[in-house]
């Protein structure tokens, strides 16, 4: 997914799609987490998501946790570049 930053006033900006903030339950003035990573930026609600996920919402949960983990471990194994190298 590609998003652009945006000018917002004498501020700067990202527009999140639809979808994206309806599957996390975003809404406007929702706080939000901002943390700063090795490979970018992760941006998460502050509060856990309330109400039970479908099965499918669960499901898709799961398996993108699968691919981060296994993603990240494919990084680990490259990367090389940390403090203890």
């Amino acid at each position: 997914m590609n998003a652009r930053i945006i000018r917002i006033g004498n501020s700067r900006g990202i527009r999140i799609p639809r979808e994206v903030l309806e599957h996390y339950r975003i809404q406007e003035g929702s706080p939000l987490e901002i943390e700063e990573r090795r490979d970018g930026i992760l941006i998460r609600p502050l509060k856990p998501m309330e109400g039970k996920l479908s099965w499918e919402e669960a499901y898709k949960e799961l398996a993108q946790e699968g691919m981060e983990k296994q993603e990240w471990a494919e990084w680990d194994a490259l990367a090389g570049d940390g403090p203890h190298d």
